[in-house]
C-alpha cells in the first residue's frame, strides 16, 4: 500500500527541508525534519513506499539538492504534482528519485488514498477510488538515470562499460 500526502501549490524547498537543517547533508539526519514545516507530523509517519502528491510549482524556490534528498530518504516512493519547479526537477533526476507530472492525478487524488504508480507506463492507479490516469512516462534516458540511482551512478555505468 501506498498511501499518499498531498499537499498544495508552491511548496518551496525551504518547507521540504527547512534551512535551519542544512548544516548536515546526511540523508537519514534530512529526513527526520522533512516537510515538518508544513505537516510537523510527516517524517514520523510516513511508511517506505508512500507517494507525495502535490500542487502546481512543486519544488519552488533554492536550488538546494536537500529538498529531493530529504523526501527520498524519508522512504518516499515519488512525488506526483501537475508541475516542477525546474531546478527541483532536475535534482530529482540527479539523485535517481522519479517524480511524475500529472495535472488530473494531482487534482484528484485525495490526502490518505492508496495509490500505486507504473513508471514504465506512465499509469497512475488510485485504488481508493479506482480511477486511473495517464502521466506521461519518464523518458529512457531519465529512465536510465532513475533506474542507476542518480546521474553520478549512471555515468560511472557508462564509463564501465554497464549502461
Amino acid at each position: 500500500m501506498s498511501r499518499v500526502y498531498k499537499y498544495g501549490d508552491n511548496v518551496d524547498t525551504d518547507v521540504i527541508i527547512p534551512a535551519r537543517y542544512l548544516n548536515n547533508t546526511a540523508p537519514e539526519e534530512l529526513a527526520k525534519h522533512c516537510m515538518e514545516d508544513i505537516d510537523a507530523d510527516f517524517a514520523g509517519k510516513v511508511q517506505p513506499g508512500d507517494i507525495i502528491v502535490g500542487g502546481a510549482n512543486f519544488g519552488c524556490g533554492s536550488s538546494r539538492e536537500h529538498a529531493p534528498i530529504a523526501i527520498r530518504a524519508c522512504g518516499v516512493r515519488c512525488v506526483i504534482a501537475p508541475s516542477f519547479a525546474r531546478i527541483f526537477y532536475r535534482n530529482s533526476i540527479n539523485i535517481g528519485f522519479p517524480i511524475l507530472e500529472c495535472p488530473e492525478a494531482a487534482k484528484e487524488i485525495n490526502n490518505g488514498d492508496d495509490v500505486d504508480v507504473n513508471f514504465d507506463t506512465g499509469v497512475i492507479t488510485d485504488n481508493t477510488t479506482g480511477k486511473t490516469f495517464q502521466a506521461n512516462p519518464l523518458p529512457p534516458f531519465i529512465g536510465r538515470i532513475v533506474a542507476k540511482g542518480g546521474l553520478l551512478s549512471y555515468l560511472k555505468s557508462k564509463i564501465e562499460g554497464e549502461a
